[in-house]
């Protein structure tokens, strides 16, 4: 796998062992005092005691915080930027997957804010108001191949008080450096790599079936696609083969460059499913996907037949498309349900209410109602296409 440069959607150094490029990264930057942002379980792996043995031999001074949940919260948040500034950081480097990229992102974003971070949720030009001077600069380190966060203008956090996910947004939470390694996700365990890889399957097939006219958020879609149905296998087999893991890794930066075109049911369903059970988003998105697929069947059916050229299935249609997700499931040992990881219909008006006002179904491939998004948490549950056909 070739190392390289790119500077599209922001500068990223792609390559095995470009890791060794972090201490030049803070110095490319300007940042002589990072905070070191990663996530609970992680802090206590090999790979980010190489990252900071990397910043200790260039002497540069960092501290580490880490208390960041799976489903990044707003105390989390609130705390990452208490220690930044009482440590007198002047930068970012956020180190892991998206739980940890989307708290990093907003401790940067939030370190010169005066506001409370909900004021800046993505609602109207909320983003607006912020200080931009006081948004520290961003160097995203990728250790998943999943939610693309180290390419994205938004996190998604949650709000513990009201019970649901809040996606902050502003044109300066995009890192201004990625460092893309895929030595980093060689010991992701198979069941990561399946719930990630799929998570970044979802991204691009929800971006190439939103509506309106985006061209090149529709190529890096179906290209992202295609990269995935070809290695998540390979990798998800055979961790060890960096191949697979390389083009994982670019296919995950792919879907979230994507769906800047927008996102969809299966996101508005999963948002609200992390806050209140607290499962991890890429299973989520992964039981969720050919439900949400059966529901949109009448409006993606060109799009899915051209989709199954690209997979290069022996039937085209959205239920060939069906099928291939379905099969691919069960290759990853990906549950059917959601019934299947302790999720049941108790309160599902209430989700349905819930997913209808998420940011993510303006841009569904159809318009779609609460009592839509209800009928699609319920055929999640019990896997049944009927009350979603």
């Amino acid at each position: 796998m070739l190392t390289t440069n790119w500077n599209y959607p922001t500068t990223i150094w792609f390559g095995v062992e470009r890791i060794e490029d972090l201490a030049e990264g803070c110095k490319h930057l300007g940042i002589k005092k990072p905070l070191f942002v990663t996530d609970e379980g992680l802090v206590k792996l090999d790979i980010v005691e190489t990252a900071l043995s990397i910043l200790k031999d260039n002497q540069i001074e960092f501290t580490v915080y880490s208390d960041v949940q799976g489903n990044p919260t707003g105390d989390n948040v609130e705390h990452g930027v208490v220690h930044y500034n009482q440590h007198g950081h002047d930068g970012v480097i956020a180190f892991g997957g998206g739980s940890a990229i989307d708290a990093a992102k907003t401790i940067a974003f939030m370190s010169g804010q005066t506001k409370s971070v909900w004021d800046f949720e993505d609602v109207g030009d909320n983003w607006s108001y912020a200080d931009e001077a006081g948004i520290a600069p961003i160097i995203a380190v990728p250790t998943t191949s999943g939610t693309g966060s180290e390419v994205g203008r938004a996190s998604v956090i949650l709000d513990e008080k009201e019970h649901t996910k809040k996606i902050i947004f502003h044109p300066k939470m995009l890192p201004a450096l990625v460092i893309s390694d895929p030595k980093l996700t060689v010991g992701l365990p198979p069941h990561v790599t399946a719930w990630t890889g799929v998570d970044a399957m979802v991204h691009a097939i929800e971006a190439y079936c939103a509506p309106g006219y985006h061209p090149m958020a529709e190529g890096i879609a179906i290209e992202a696609i295609r990269l995935i149905a070809e290695y998540l296998p390979i990798a998800f087999k055979d961790g060890s083969d960096i191949e697979a893991r390389s083009q994982m890794l670019v296919a995950a930066s792919m879907g979230a460059t994507a769906f800047q075109k927008g996102l969809g049911s299966v996101h508005s369903v999963a948002h609200q499913l992390g806050a209140l059970y607290n499962k991890q988003h890429g299973l989520l998105n992964a039981i969720i996907l050919p439900y949400a697929l059966k529901q949109n069947s009448d409006a993606i059916e060109e799009r899915m037949t051209y989709l199954s050229k690209v997979l290069g299935l022996a039937s085209q249609g959205t239920d060939a498309v069906i099928t291939y997700i379905l099969d691919l499931r069960e290759r990853l040992n990906i549950p059917n349900t959601l019934g299947d990881i302790g999720i049941t219909e108790d309160r599902a008006a209430e989700i349905g209410d819930m997913a209808f006002k998420d940011p993510s179904t303006p841009s569904n491939a159809k318009p779609v109602s609460a009592m839509d998004l209800e009928q699609l948490f319920r055929a999640a549950v019990r896997g049944d296409f009927n009350l979603v056909g």
